[in-house]
């Protein structure tokens, strides 16, 4: 009998009624434009630091993206980026 450990695991997370990555990334980012600042520095240092400190709580954004694991929203930018130059 093979050991469990030898497999390789399939884990998919469905958040039904959450907001998705994507619709999270799209709302602090005009949160940020209309606070003036450049929300592409502000969102990837937050990607970077995990510090919500470059996310304001204008709009709720800081508490959206807190509510979301950093490594999706990065996900979520991969794939994005990658279906628009495939």
């Amino acid at each position: 009998m093979k050991n469990n450990m030898d497999r390789t695991m399939h884990f998919n997370v469905s958040k039904d009624g959450d907001e998705t990555s994507h619709d999270i990334i799209l709302a602090v980012y005009d949160a940020l434009k209309e606070k003036g600042y450049n929300p592409i520095n502000q969102i990837v240092g937050y990607l970077l630091s995990g510090d919500p400190a470059y996310i304001p709580r204008h709009n709720n954004a800081r508490t959206m993206i807190g509510k979301q694991e950093r490594d999706e929203l990065i996900e979520e930018l991969v794939r994005s980026y990658l279906n628009q130059h495939r």
